[in-house]
């Protein structure tokens, strides 16, 4: 299997999800989510193959979503404004992402990785 594994390499979790990879044989591309953030419609398409509620795609315990006070300002947002503020810093965005042809993980569990992988 080849994956795009979106990531901030500084990210200690990234590096373990990234070590994870390794360890497991998974074929990847790495792409840095500071320099490529993900544009609005790939968020999208992400969303809608990880199954997962829009919110879990906000890096909810980053610095710029609580200056920016989320918390209190997503629930009034439609889903198209939603990804469209993800898609202007990568820091807003969960990480490590992992894209495959048929699935999308988004931060690293290793359980979950092991069950879906």
């Amino acid at each position: 299997m080849s994956a795009l594994f979106v990531c901030y390499p500084k990210c200690s979790t990234c590096q373990k999800a990234s070590a994870w990879l390794c360890d497991h044989g998974v074929e990847y591309r790495e792409r840095d989510i500071k320099l490529e953030n993900p544009t609005a419609e790939e968020l999208a398409a992400w969303h809608k193959l990880s199954g997962l509620p829009l919110r879990r795609f906000f890096n909810t315990s980053g610095m710029l979503y609580r200056e920016m006070g989320l918390k209190d300002k997503l629930p009034d947002m439609d889903e198209a404004a939603q990804y469209a503020l993800l898609a202007t810093d990568g820091m807003l965005v969960k990480r490590p992402l992992l894209v495959t042809e048929d699935r999308v993980l988004v931060g690293f569990r290793p359980k979950e990785w092991e069950t879906l992988l």
